[in-house]
Order: C-alpha cells, then sequence, then structure tokens
C-alpha cells in the first residue's frame, strides 16, 4: 500500500493560516499542508468568506502522529479558551477547530479536551468537515515564502520542530 492511502486527513484550524500552516508542516508525521477555509456558509462575499475558519487541511501518517499528539501540538499554539480570536487577528474567520470526515478522528479530539483539567473553559469547537474552500495561491506556504511577513505565531514556535 502507499503511503498516500496510508494517511489522514484532519483540518485545524488556530487563527492565521499563514503560522498555523507553517508551524503544522514541520510537524513529525505531517505529509501535506494546505492552507484553506472549512465549515462556512457561504461562497466568496466581497472578498471575503462567510462563516468559514481559516485553517490547515493537513495530511499525516498515523504510523508516525495520533489525533492526540496533534491535538497537543494545536494546543501550543492556540489560546484554547479564546473565542474568534488569536493573537492580533480577531473575528469569527479566527476561531479555533478541529473538523474531520471521520467520526474517530472528532472522538478523539472531543476526549483529548475531556481529559484536560480545564476542558469546561476550552473554546475549540470539534465538528464534522462540513466544507472546505482551498485558500488562493498567495496563502500558500505564504511565511516560507516571504519569512518578514506577520503572524501571531513567535519565530521559536515556528521553528520548534522544524526538520
Amino acid at each position: 500500500m502507499d503511503a498516500e492511502r496510508e494517511s489522514e486527513e484532519i483540518y485545524l484550524a488556530g487563527g492565521c493560516l499563514w503560522g498555523v500552516q507553517a508551524f503544522v508542516a514541520t510537524l513529525p508525521g505531517v505529509t501535506f499542508t494546505e492552507a484553506g477555509r472549512a465549515n462556512g456558509t457561504s461562497a466568496r462575499i466581497d472578498g471575503e468568506y462567510d462563516g468559514y475558519a481559516e485553517c490547515v487541511r493537513t495530511r499525516f501518517d498515523p504510523a508516525v502522529v495520533s489525533v492526540e499528539q496533534l491535538m497537543a501540538y494545536l494546543f501550543e499554539i492556540i489560546d484554547p479558551y479564546s473565542v474568534n480570536e488569536q493573537g492580533p487577528d480577531v473575528g469569527e474567520k479566527y476561531r479555533t477547530g478541529v473538523y474531520s470526515t471521520q467520526r474517530t478522528h472528532l472522538e478523539r479530539a472531543r476526549a483529548f479536551i475531556a481529559s484536560r483539567s480545564d476542558a469546561d473553559r476550552v473554546a475549540v469547537e470539534v465538528l464534522p468537515l462540513g466544507n472546505y474552500v482551498r485558500s488562493a495561491e498567495e496563502h500558500q506556504d505564504r511565511l516560507a515564502r516571504f519569512p518578514e511577513d506577520s503572524c501571531h505565531l513567535s519565530a521559536e514556535l515556528l521553528t520548534k520542530y522544524a526538520r
């Protein structure tokens, strides 16, 4: 069986997608990332996506990294108590979340949150993936191409797991 069939996908939202993609791309077991938007209510309206969360489509090898580990990594770069805000970015599109088409991914993500002593305060949504829109090319791997661009994540976090 080839690696493509063995990999799984999950969609991680943690504020501005530029930094989330740059961070997630460095994680052990992650084989592909793509900047996009998830679970919106409509197509583009005046250059914006209505109701969508900025996210990173993440393909990973479950033999190397688990959903629980991906959740732990995500929690390193987000404020899990904040609603519609991460760092200087404010608005519904900057909400935190985990989305998947696989029920087991969602169950494991919910169990990860439930296991925390602060679970009742966590504002990370865990939902089935309803829809997904790939971001424009200008947003793909943005910080790798333009490291001078700003992001809510520190340079230290962005390189913490760099291979």
